[in-house]
């Protein structure tokens, strides 16, 4: 009987996000969903967030995600949502006053950077501070999704602007350097090895390889895609994989060759993606459709798929 009373206290006192869980943002619902990533079953499916959540990141040590509220068409967000996922609870909403349109997450230990598309931003929020305590002014159109390199250098795309920033803060603000890519980056991902930022043009039909380490543009190559989204690199950074909002299709493309080696069918709204850690599975959202779909990248096929709330997007992974 003890040992039963005990195993019941441990179940309720478990964390809601425990090993293995999806994280899936429902961009017109307003809330986060929490799924078992193995069985696709939902552990809390209905989490509030601020309007029109976007991007979803986990901080360093699995305890919070970060949701940036992009908004609505009508009305530009101007919040974060900090979710305890212990308690599978928004702990905290923050306002982030003249930093409209938060969109793009890179997580670095209790910190979370976010680009404030409106306000042509990128800043830091953190959550031991509960503050904003650093943030940088772009002067780009479109600041949308960020990346942090290894260095610490602090990446962001700017999609009416055509080019990347690669900024480096400095005390409360920072220097950056510009490079052009091909027209609309939004999608963008870093090679495993951290040595190349590729970007998926969304307006271009193509994607740009730009060398982190010099901050120059090596290429831009078409991949005919008509309104790319996303792109993301597989753990051995073999194949990145680039969804297309408008063809509803996952490109695989050989990061080698540069080429095309399939598409798959994806749904309507084909745009966030997230690859498992062990490189088994992507996730791909069909936004316009209430669903995620599970490829396996083994098989290269579509292997299943989750039924979310309405307009899935962003995506994270809780180990």
């Amino acid at each position: 009987m003890t040992r039963i009373l005990a195993f019941c206290i441990l179940a309720l006192l478990a964390p809601v996000a425990s090993a293995a869980s999806l994280l899936v943002l429902n961009k017109e619902d307003a809330t986060l969903s929490i799924f078992d990533a193995a069985t696709g079953q939902p552990r809390n499916a209905n989490i509030p967030t601020g309007n029109g959540p976007h991007e979803v990141e986990v901080s360093g040590d699995g305890s919070l995600a970060f949701v940036s509220n992009y908004g609505t068409a009508q009305a530009p967000g101007t919040s974060l949502s900090v979710i305890d996922l212990r308690t599978g609870k928004e702990r905290a909403r923050v306002d982030l006053g003249e930093l409209r349109r938060p969109h793009g997450l890179a997580v670095q230990g209790q910190s979370v950077y976010f680009s404030a598309e409106n306000a042509q931003h990128v800043a830091r929020y953190d959550a031991m501070k509960n503050r904003v305590d650093w943030r940088f002014r772009t002067g780009q159109q479109g600041t949308h999704m960020v990346l942090l390199a290894r260095d610490g250098t602090v990446i962001t795309a700017n999609m009416q602007s055509d080019n990347v920033s690669f900024i480096t803060p400095k005390g409360e603000t920072g220097t950056q350097v510009l490079v052009a890519t091909g027209k609309g980056p939004e999608g963008m991902d870093l090679t495993p090895d951290g040595r190349q930022l590729w970007t998926a043009n969304s307006a271009g039909g193509s994607i740009s390889i730009v060398d982190v380490a010099t901050k120059k543009l090596v290429k831009t190559f078409d991949v005919g895609t008509k309104r790319s989204n996303r792109l993301k690199f597989t753990p051995d950074g073999a194949v990145a994989l680039v969804s297309d909002l408008t063809s509803g299709e996952l490109l695989i493309v050989d990061a080698r060759t540069q080429a095309v080696k399939s598409r798959l069918r994806i749904g309507a709204g084909a745009s966030g993606i997230l690859v498992a850690p062990n490189g088994s599975r992507a996730y791909v959202a069909a936004a316009s459709e209430g669903r995620v779909v599970i490829v396996d990248l083994k098989k290269w096929e579509v292997a299943g798929e989750i039924r979310t709330g309405r307009g899935p997007d962003g995506m994270a992974w809780v180990p």
